[in-house]
């Protein structure tokens, strides 16, 4: 039995309806899934803006709550301060004063003793880390590594009124049987740094403040400096040590260089600390209102005079001591400020030499 021709053109244009149907079938069935991906699409994309949005404006919240303790400290403490600065003046910063009878005070001696001691431990714990930095990431063995570099993480987190304690009952009878004898018939006999290691050797002033300082700042540095020279990227010395560079060779051109706004962010962490040090320095310092000539006559700093005389000042001594607080917050912020500028000016030297 045959199909006639006229059959087989039907039954082929019912095939080919059926076929352009379940197209256009499929075809709507795809642009409607399309329309419903860009929906999700737009949907993810408004969600992320709304959380981006409150991201961005709760981070902006909690830098601002910074600014504005930052600066509400600044103005209580220069409202409680005016009093003394309005009866001395521009003076209070160089007299060389403090008579708490007669209310005749000035903050030399106290700026004087900050400064000293800070400057001795920035000068004995910067040397002492760079090398424990360089120990650890260059020439430390794997295994005492990381041992050794949390032993050193430790010290940071003893307390203050520890090293103190130890400073005292300790270190100072250590120092003055053995320390300050050595030092005054070695340098204290050479006509520069005599009258620096001259009188009498009781184990406590300013230069033993600053070695004290200096235990407690070292773990600071050493812990920036580690981490800086650790994030070097190791083809760079590697590719040193193929061209035959030593050691120090690397570190000199390579490390250094590389890290340099690090190690120097850390030597101002650690000065910052060393300016703001209270109680260590307390213990230490000898707490005498005068100025000499030699580190180990016994001083006084602006952490020690505030720790020693704020629960008893009254009235106008309490202005005088608030005076001395808003001093030590501007020289850390000076301090911080050279800082940034050192940094600033190192980042553009190294830019116009590229």
């Amino acid at each position: 039995m045959s199909t006639s021709p006229a059959g087989g053109g039907m039954l082929d244009a019912r095939r080919l309806d059926a076929k352009n149907s379940q197209g256009d079938g499929s075809m709507q069935l795809s642009s409607n899934e399309s329309g419903l991906r860009d929906e999700t699409r737009l949907k993810i994309v408004r969600k992320q803006r709304i959380q981006d949005f409150f991201f961005h404006k709760i981070t902006f919240s909690f830098s601002l709550v910074v600014l504005v303790a930052l600066i509400g400290i600044l103005i209580s403490l220069l409202i409680s301060a005016w009093p003394a600065f309005k009866k001395f003046g521009i003076d209070f910063i160089w007299t060389v004063q403090w008579d708490i009878v007669n209310d005749d005070f000035g903050a030399a001696i106290a700026i004087f003793g900050t400064l000293s001691s800070a400057a001795i431990a920035v000068l004995i714990a910067v040397p002492l880390s760079f090398g424990i930095a360089l120990f650890l990431t260059e020439t430390c063995p794997t295994w005492l590594r990381r041992p050794l570099g949390t032993a050193i993480e430790l010290l940071a987190a003893v307390p203050s009124i520890i090293y103190g304690m130890f400073g005292l009952f300790i270190f100072a009878p250590l120092f003055a049987e053995y320390g300050q004898p050595a030092l005054q018939s070695t340098l204290g006999q050479m006509p520069i740094f005599a009258p620096l290691f001259g009188g009498a050797m009781n184990g406590i002033g300013i230069l033993a403040a600053g070695l004290i300082l200096a235990f407690m700042v070292l773990p600071f540095i050493a812990a920036v400096m580690r981490d800086v020279f650790e994030i070097v990227p190791s083809i760079l010395r590697e590719s040193a040590y193929g061209v035959g560079c030593t050691t120090w060779e690397v570190v000199r051109h390579i490390v250094l260089p590389y890290a340099q706004q690090g190690v120097i962010g850390g030597i101002m962490l650690g000065l910052g600390r060393a300016l703001g040090e209270t109680m260590a320095v307390t213990f230490v310092i000898g707490n005498s209102q005068r100025i000499s000539a030699s580190l180990f006559s016994p001083g006084s700093s602006i952490a020690s005079t505030l720790a020693n005389e704020f629960g008893e000042a009254d009235d106008f001594h309490l202005s005088t001591l608030f005076a001395l607080g808003f001093l030590l917050f501007v020289i850390t912020f000076i301090v911080l400020a050279l800082a940034k500028i050192l940094i600033i000016r190192t980042e553009r030297a190294k830019g116009l030499q590229t």
